[in-house]
């Protein structure tokens, strides 16, 4: 089986040897939703354009008219698959709340209408042209999802206050990892994507019960806003004077998080475990009352 290259001489300076080493997860590799298939989109308007360039100034206007369109829904269509991306990857989500990918539809219909009057002026072959390009954009990419995901037996209110907070954990989480980008160290890339997966296990777990987030606030909004802000100071620190004490003390830092993470979410886990223990007790006993009997093993 082929095995990754590593250890003292490799370029994230770990030994592979070293059991207390700490080792990437992959857990949290993602690959990016909007790749070269939402990225071809961009290629039509370009090719509009320099088809364009020779038909006169109407032609030239309705070209860059019907380009523009096609570019803002190419941008559309990447950044609503990314959207529903995250909303598959959440247990609790709420819909976009523009539906991007909808509108990057309608925007290539539009655009296709204009380039096929630019061809061949008339409004039923350019409908015709708009409505095929529309249906063929949603065939391929499909629709933004179009109603919040909860768990059943979880009021809204309680649905929308965990969503909220996990978009705002996220945020952190996003600018902590593009602040360590800055410091250009593998091993701290490695570590923050580390601590990211355990953090999201941790979103994870209060998604599953939104009854922990009191719990787990101070993790989701304070830990993680002093994570992003010491990240931030640690890259234009290390960028600039490449300090080792400086890398040392931030390494430590991410250990130390990790662990409070790690122990937060074992103990919301047993804790719900308890609590169902209970349920099922209480159950039990009723059950008893009532004349049934249960065999327990």
């Amino acid at each position: 089986m082929a095995k990754r290259f590593g250890g003292r001489f490799s370029p994230d300076g770990t030994d592979s040897s070293d059991p207390s080493a700490p080792q990437a997860t992959v857990r949290n590799a993602q690959i990016d939703p909007a790749g070269l298939r939402s990225n071809l989109m961009f290629l039509p308007a370009a090719l509009l354009l320099l088809m364009s360039l020779n038909d006169g100034a109407t032609g030239l206007a309705l070209g860059l008219i019907g380009a523009g369109l096609w570019t803002l829904g190419a941008w559309l269509l990447r950044e609503g698959m990314r959207a529903q991306a995250a909303y598959d990857a959440r247990r609790v989500a709420r819909r976009p709340a523009m539906p991007r990918k909808i509108f990057a539809a309608a925007l290539a219909g539009v655009g296709a209408a204009l380039a096929a009057w630019k061809a061949e002026p008339g409004i039923a072959i350019a409908a015709v042209y708009a409505v095929a390009t529309a249906g063929l954009h949603i065939a391929a990419f499909g629709i933004d999802p179009m109603r919040d995901k909860g768990i059943e037996g979880v009021d809204n209110f309680q649905q929308s206050r965990v969503a909220r907070a996990v978009d705002e954990a996220e945020e952190h989480l996003a600018a902590m990892k593009d602040a360590a980008l800055r410091a250009q160290d593998r091993k701290i890339d490695a570590r923050v994507e580390q601590f990211q997966s355990v953090a999201r296990d941790l979103f994870r777990t209060v998604e599953e019960d939104p009854g922990d987030l009191t719990a787990a606030r101070k993790y989701l909004t304070v830990y993680l806003q002093g994570a992003r802000d010491a990240t931030i100071k640690f890259a234009d620190i290390y960028g600039r004077s490449r300090d080792a004490e400086a890398r040392a003390s931030y390494l430590a830092l991410l250990d130390d998080l990790e662990q409070n993470f790690t122990a937060r979410t074992a103990k919301l886990l047993i804790e719900d475990r308890s609590g169902l223990d209970i349920e099922i007790d209480v159950l039990r006993d009723r059950l008893q009352r009532e004349g049934v009997r249960l065999d327990r093993d």
